[in-house]
């Protein structure tokens, strides 16, 4: 018998597994309910956490689906009192020699509804928000009891305390919001609460798989989990008698409640963070005076006996003593903190050694994040992101004394407490995260991105920090893949293309060259895999979808070998590559396959070796397989697992573990035999499996323990790791092995992000994607509202009204929905179907009046306000194609004089159009009624209204050349035109912060362009200290809102899936400003060369000169010298500049200068001085010169017959009667006057100075010099007198062929 006979299952032991398997695989055909309630009352720490379909072992092994739930309530409340009891004489016997921890304390008396030791009729019934906490009973300690009294008494002060002014005003908000319901006929009777919290939460949220379940807002909310022990539980009345009104009064009522509950704990749980860092900080001064107290003994740990505590800390102490007596030992404090885990496992594991233990998360303790609220020297920070990337898999860091794990979002990390809602957000990269991992220990975490700058950083998880980065200088450089060893010394790389390098560095020591490096051939495709041999790191493995390489490397040597494996191999369809491994023990590698097979890998023996009998084991009767690895491997066998393709492929505790498309998990033995697996998830195909690092596992069951049975005839506990599972379709769970228990961490957006809007009045944030997914967050609480999800339909944009009621969405097949802001009802009888592209824009009136949308059909859509009873609460009023180009946004103003809103829109054809919205007598009410065209040559990209800091009425726009224009609302003449941020690419959308101070002081505008996200100080001046901008993603920003309060910015990244939540730092803006200097200082620098340079001095001299021009260059009277000219100078002084204005912006220019103080002082400036002139040059001119591909394109727009060979040619006449007749027209003396002195003929220009031009010679000049046959390279270098060399154009791209 061969050896892959002998390795392969017997038919024998594959019929006795399937027949275990079809035995206890309990329910499998019963679809999957993670909300399910089962009889009994539910444990707060077990919401969203049901039992999981598990497909091994025996019947009366297996955990029944339908158990009481109630047991676990029992079990809790039993640990809770054995933990109480240990603390209790733990106390006793140390309160002679010390105060008690006053952390152990907090946790005790947690206000997270711990109802430890109470009887049930002394707890309090959580009502109206109330929250009462229900301290333990320390008789043995009566400073703990008046301890807690005092803290409960200032908590139900804290209350009555509440600004009832607030209360009420959210109610009457909530009552006018059910006002404007009463149009609703839809049957909500299928829409049940469970209870009050679940109110507040809105339960229209349907599973990703099509089922309707209420998903909890949040797992860890105080008010939440004590709502649950509430014994009276509020239900929605499915049969009221009432009508819909009343049902909507009541929800709405309930909302406004659990804001301020929300508030209330927030409060609560500021105070104890400041308790327990007033703790720490007691600590600390103990130990700066030398006081030596043994190690801290966390009693919250529950898992652990508490005598157990008790000697882990005895011995840590005599460990110290020992140590101290020793002049040659180093005290275990003063050793290094990489040394710590391995001085005392067990209790690092439980102690608080300093600041990098993983107590904390990271340390210092943070609320929500690592930097909100706290002093920043950045305007913006990002403080929490909403979503996740789908496409890099999530690692586990918990260890035992955590619940955390890490995933990428756009180019940040987030380190994740899923007990206790944190984020740590990990800032380095400057493009997107594509690849990640994690230590064994669950220390160090290694992140690495793909483009330009990319780098891998190592971090520290137990600090957040970043500990060693490796830059890669090659520009398209990267990585796609990176592998830690299992102890954490040796990195592996795998670069991105062209040519890919396998790379291994000693991070530890040097993070700028690699011990060793390999470049692998293009043809073995993109390796985007790779993993280390466990059992002899010097091997490892990679693999693309096509070939699967192995490596074998020593000190600066690597060598790889490419087996090649195809379908007539084995007779049998091999299936596309997803991730390999070593098998533990043995010389084997197993490589996963899109189609459900494994690949099994064995060395490549000599051929004299392939006859020999394998040797025998005299105990088991087996082959005795090869233990010696080798990189040389050939294919052994393909095994078929499934009928899905596996994408996970991965090993724990000797088990062999497989994810598939079906979501299914299996775990098999090194012999390939099924022992268990997990399915019924419903949570998409598995991506990702990480396991939790747990130092004192054990695979053997404890008594009392829920560990499923396996698929073995023995049905022997199945004890695993317990582990985090990711999906394709943004789907977080985490699964608790014992007990077999599933909680949903997150349930995100899979596709594209675009669709982002703030409530205008609450702390609510809605986001809609093209997976149909609407989410409703509270930001302030990191807690999700309501969310719904729109079958087959992709969510382009969203708008709240103005009165918070209705959120309105735009679609990618034109249609509109309109929803309540609450529940997210559907309010009209039917969706609005008027448009056939794309919804790009979507906006209200400042009354509520007008619904208005933009199309990528060019065409606008105008929807009005009705309040008849039982009809739709808006309907069609009128619809208009206006633009012929893109529309780049919608506006609705304020006509001053009657306070009604008028519709502006801009479009990508430079045309701003003004809309009468009330034609009488018309089935369509919807007219343009003003059409300007604002720019002649830039495009514009949005505007904004310009908020009320100037006397006059004003919007704002941005265009493609860097420059932000104010217009008067009601002439549309230009006012203003200054410089924008130059960050890279113009502004996409902008808009103001708002604020509830004074309007008129202090207003920013928030902008965002292709990748960064910005503030910009308010009046605009060109100032470009005023203006800052950070990365916000990388792959592209594609909306940007504000919150009401103007405390945050939020920003979506379209497809990296993310929205990211930005704090406002005005502080550090302020310090910027003033930083870059006052006055005329901050110009000086956009001058080349600055104050001292020649241009500068330059323009002095043409300032003066233009003062002489102006009074005659021949006069023979005194000169009247000031530091002012006169406004028809100001042209001739920008041409001799070098910034060739044209004549619209040139009466720009001069509109800006005479309406400047026009309203202050009553009367047109005439003249300009020298600062006044050098703001004017500086804002005005290009931001970056005149372009290269810019006159390229304008001589192929020009050119008549275009040659591939020589670029285009214009002859001589059609070129001057283009320059006659196109654009602003040129007369025949101003065009000779012009081609005169670009081709030397005359010295100054004929109107510059009094002296006449001589038309018939400068015409026969012009016709000996200009060539008959002119093109590009002729127009650019003999003509316009640029050094430009002009390479022949490409046959499809002419924008890079133009070489400075």
């Amino acid at each position: 018998m061969s050896e892959a006979e002998d390795y392969q299952p017997t038919e024998e032991e594959n019929a006795e597994n399937e027949g275990d398997n079809q035995d206890t695989n309990l329910n499998s055909s019963e679809p999957f309910d993670d909300t399910k309630e089962e009889e009994g009352e539910i444990n707060e720490d077990e919401i969203n956490v049901v039992q999981i379909t598990d497909g091994g072992g025996n019947p009366e092994d297996q955990i029944d689906n339908n158990t009481n739930q109630s047991g676990l309530d029992d079990d809790r409340l039993e640990e809770e009192e054995d933990i109480e009891k240990r603390a209790e004489e733990n106390l006793g016997e140390e309160a002679e020699d010390q105060e008690v921890n006053e952390n152990d304390f907090e946790e005790i008396n947690d206000g997270d509804a711990q109802f430890d030791n109470a009887p049930e009729e002394q707890l309090d019934e959580f009502q109206s928000g109330e929250v009462t906490e229900v301290h333990n009973d320390l008789d043995n300690d009566d400073e703990l009891i008046d301890q807690a009294q005092t803290d409960e008494e200032e908590a139900n002060e804290e209350q009555n305390n509440l600004d009832q002014d607030e209360y009420t005003e959210l109610n009457k908000e909530s009552t006018e919001m059910v006002d404007n319901y009463q149009n609703i006929d839809e049957n909500i009777e299928g829409n049940t609460f469970e209870d009050h919290d679940e109110l507040y939460n809105e339960t229209m949220e349907e599973h990703i798989d099509g089922e309707k379940t209420p998903e909890l807002g949040g797992e860890n909310d105080d008010y939440l989990e004590a709502e649950e022990e509430d014994e009276e539980k509020k239900e929605f009345d499915n049969n009221f008698d009432d009508t819909n009104l009343q049902a909507l009064r009541e929800f709405s009522e309930a909302f406004a409640n659990q804001i301020l509950i929300a508030a209330q704990n927030e409060e609560q749980r500021a105070r104890e963070r400041a308790e327990l860092n007033y703790s720490e900080s007691e600590k600390e001064d103990v130990e700066n005076k030398g006081i030596q107290s043994t190690p801290t003994i966390d009693i919250q740990a529950e898992d652990y006996n508490t005598d157990q505590q008790i000697e882990i800390s005895q011995e840590a102490e005599d460990q110290r003593t020992e140590a101290d007596n020793d002049p040659s030992t180093t005290s275990l404090y003063e050793k290094d903190d990489k040394e710590l885990p391995d001085m005392n496992k067990n209790a690092n594991s439980l102690g608080n050694w300093g600041t990098n233990s993983p107590n904390n998360f990271p340390s210092p303790e943070r609320s929500y994040s690592s930097i909100e609220g706290q002093m920043s020297t950045s305007a913006l920070n990002i403080v929490w992101s909403f979503g996740l990337n789908r496409n890099v898999p999530v690692l586990n860091l918990s260890d035992g004394v955590r619940q955390a794990i890490m995933y990428s979002c756009a180019h940040v990390g987030i380190m994740y407490d899923y007990k206790n809602n944190k984020q740590h957000i990990l800032q380095a990269h400057l493009n997107p995260i594509t690849c990640s991992a994690v230590s064994q220990d669950k220390r160090w975490l290694v992140t690495g991105d793909v483009g330009p700058d990319a780098m891998v950083n190592i971090w520290d998880t137990y600090t957040g920090t970043p500990i060693q980065t490796m830059f890669d200088p090659n520009p398209k450089g990267g990585v796609v893949a990176v592998a830690l060893t299992p102890d954490s010394r040796y990195l592996a790389t795998l670069s991105a293309l062209p040519i890919q390098t396998l790379a291994i560095w000693d991070w530890t020591v040097d993070g700028d060259v690699p011990i060793c490096s390999a470049d692998l051939k293009p043809e073995y495709g993109l390796q985007n895999f790779i993993a280390f041999d466990s059992t002899d790191v010097h091997h490892l493995v990679t693999n693309s979808e096509s070939q699967v390489l192995f490596y074998n490397w020593e000190d600066s040597l690597i060598k790889y070998y490419a087996p090649p494996l195809s379908d007539s191999d084995f007779n049998k369809p091999v299936g596309r590559y997803s991730q390999s491994m070593f098998q533990i023990g043995i010389a084997r590698a197993l490589t996963a396959t899109s189609i459900g097979n494994l690949v099994v890998w064995d060395n490549n023996r000599p051929l004299s070796m392939m006859y020999l009998k394998p040797e025998i084991d005299v105990w088991t009767g087996l082959p005795i397989m090869d233990v010696n690895q080798s990189a040389d491997k050939k294919p052994l066998k393909i095994i078929k697992v499934h009928d899905k393709g596996i994408n996970v492929l991965t090993n724990t505790d000797n088990y062999i573990v497989i994810g598939d498309t079906a979501g299914h998990i299996k775990f098999y033995d090194q012999c390939l035999r099924l022992i268990y697996w997990y399915q019924e998830f419903h949570s998409g195909p598995c991506t990702s499996i990480s396991f939790a690092y747990m130092p004192d596992f054990v695979t053997v069951a404890t008594e009392g323990s829920k560990y499923p049975s396996d698929a073995t005839k023995q049905a022997k506990p199945f004890v695993i790791r317990d582990f985090i599972v990711g999906t394709s379709i943004a789907i977080y769970c985490s699964i608790n092995t014992d007990g077999s228990k599933i909680k949903v961490i997150h349930r995100e957006h899979d596709a594209a992000v675009h669709a982002l809007a703030a409530h205008p009045k609450l702390p609510i944030l809605a986001i809609g994607s093209y997976s149909g997914l609407l989410k409703l967050w509270n930001y302030r609480t990191k807690e999700v509202v309501a969310s719904k999800i729109f079958e087959k339909c992709h969510i382009q944009c969203c708008a709240f009204d103005p009165k918070g009621f209705y959120i309105a969405l735009g679609l990618t097949n034109g249609i509109v929905h309109l929803v309540d802001a609450v529940a997210l009802l559907e309010q009209l009888k039917e969706p609005f179907r008027y448009a056939k592209d794309t919804i790009t824009h979507i906006t209200f009136s400042h009354n509520s009046q007008y619904l208005a949308t933009a199309d990528a059909g060019f065409t606008i859509t105008v929807y009005k306000r009705q309040r008849k009873e039982g009809r739709s609460p808006y309907i069609w009023h009128g619809r208009y194609r206006s633009h012929y180009k893109p529309i780049k946004d919608l506006l609705f103003e304020i006509h001053l004089d009657t306070n009604q809103p008028k519709l502006l829109s801009l479009g990508e054809d430079r045309m701003l159009i003004e809309y009468d919205l009330n034609i009488h007598g018309k089935a369509n009410k919807l007219m343009p009624i003003a059409f300007d065209r604002i720019e002649q040559a830039a495009i514009p990209q949005c505007m904004t209204k310009y908020p009320p800091i100037t006397k006059e009425n004003f919007f704002l726009t941005a265009n493609d050349q860097y420059k932000l224009k104010c217009y008067n609302s009601t002439t549309k003449m230009c006012r203003k035109t200054v410089l924008g941020p130059t960050y890279g690419s113009p502004i996409r959308k902008m808009m103001v912060v708002p604020t509830d101070k004074d309007e008129s002081r202090n207003r920013f505008l928030a902008y965002i362009t292709d990748d960064k996200v910005g503030l910009h100080f308010l009046p605009a001046t060109g100032n470009p200290h005023l203006a800052m901008a950070l990365i916000a993603h990388p792959s592209g920003v594609s909306n940007l809102t504000c919150s009401f309060d103007g405390a945050y910015l939020f920003t979506a990244g379209g497809p990296d899936f993310a929205v990211h939540m930005w704090e406002i730092n005005i502080a550090a803006l302020s310090a910027q400003a003033k930083l870059g200097g006052e006055d005329l200082v901050p110009f000086y620098g956009l001058l080349e060369g600055g104050r001292d340079g020649e241009l500068f001095a330059e323009l002095e001299e043409l300032f003066y000169y233009a003062q002489l021009r102006h009074q005659g260059i021949n006069s023979l009277e005194t000169r009247q010298i000031s530091n002012r000219v006169p406004l028809t100078e100001v042209p001739y002084i920008m041409r001799a500049m070098g910034f060739y204005p044209s004549e619209q912006e040139i009466e720009d220019m001069l509109n800006e200068i005479k309406y400047d103080e026009y309203v202050n002082l009553g009367h047109y400036q005439e003249d300009i001085d020298l600062g006044g002139f050098i703001k004017l040059y500086v804002n005005h001119r290009p931001a970056f010169g005149l372009s290269a591909e810019k006159l390229l394109w304008a001589f192929e727009t020009l050119a008549e017959n275009v040659e591939p060979d020589k670029g285009g040619v214009i002859e001589r006449g059609d070129f001057l009667n283009l320059l006659t007749n196109k654009g602003e027209h040129m007369t025949e003396e101003e065009l000779t006057e012009h081609l005169t002195t670009l081709l030397g003929f005359n010295r100054e220009g004929g109107s510059c100075e009094e002296e006449p031009l001589e038309s018939d010679a400068a015409g026969a000049f012009i016709a000996d010099t200009l060539p008959f046959d002119i093109n590009a390279e002729i127009l650019i270098n003999e003509i316009l007198g640029f050094s430009m060399t002009v390479d022949p154009p490409a046959k499809v791209d002419t924008k890079d062929v133009v070489k400075f």
